[in-house]
């Protein structure tokens, strides 16, 4: 007797595409990354340009591009035009206060010139600028909504504006140690532990306030990290613009 077979048919899920596996990727180490100095700020930018690169080669596949609607694409829109306007606004801050060590530098170096004068301009235009920054990221908090789920383009837009909202704060620095100066004598503790935390911006304002030990290699250190600052941000523009041509092309 013949024994009839039959044949089961097993359903798989579907594979993910390779590049979409990158991504995932790229944004699990992003996640788990940590900007608390100037070297991972740019290390994180750097790891932005490459996501944001990877995500414009996502978005080039067919497949992809079906599957936004043109509410989603919109809002990937919005989302890029905002982040443009954030390496803007920090550019535009890093350039003014390399403009302002400039000059102090160069009274430094020639021992000539109203270095008082020039340190206070400085400060003036820091002061200026944290307050632009808490402007700024207060209207990052307000503005973010999550009505629709973008899955890793909206995750993406969301760990990129996390990383400005660590950037304005590092360049703003610390609330905790900008009271240290008055409780300086009595506590030393304190001190040993602002600086500590302290960045190469708030370290710099300090040297600035006393100017007793100011020194032209400390003015050049902190040029120096705006320039690495302002590589990274203007390398991430680069990309955001591609991946922004890329959803206005869909």
């Amino acid at each position: 007797m013949a024994v009839s077979s039959h044949v089961r048919s097993n359903s798989f899920p579907s594979r993910q595409h390779p590049q979409a596996a990158h991504v995932d990727e790229q944004l699990t180490r992003l996640r788990s990354s940590e900007a608390a100095s100037s070297s991972s700020i740019c290390q994180r930018l750097s790891n932005l340009q490459d996501l944001h690169e990877s995500l414009e080669t996502l978005l080039r596949l067919p497949v992809k591009q079906q599957a936004l609607s043109q509410k989603q694409i919109e809002k990937l829109l919005d989302g890029s035009i905002m982040i443009l306007d954030l390496c803007n606004i920090a550019k535009d801050a890093l350039s003014q206060m390399k403009e302002g060590l400039m000059e102090i530098q160069s009274i430094l170096r020639r021992k000539r010139g109203d270095l008082s004068a020039e340190v206070k301009k400085y400060l003036a235009s820091r002061k200026f600028l944290k307050k632009s920054f808490q402007k700024v990221l207060k209207s990052l908090k307000t503005g973010q909504n999550n009505e629709e789920s973008l899955a890793v383009f909206g995750d993406a837009e969301a760990i990129t504006i996390s990383l400005f909202e660590s950037l304005f704060s590092f360049m703003s620095g610390s609330k905790a140690c900008a009271k240290w100066s008055l409780v300086s004598k009595m506590m030393s503790q304190n001190k040993a532990i602002c600086e500590a935390e302290a960045n190469e911006f708030t370290r710099m304002d300090s040297e600035f306030q006393s100017q007793k030990s100011l020194k032209v290699e400390d003015v050049q250190n902190l040029e120096s990290c705006i320039e690495d600052i302002e590589d990274g941000i203007e390398s991430l523009s680069k990309s955001l613009i591609k991946y922004r041509v890329s959803i206005l092309n869909i």
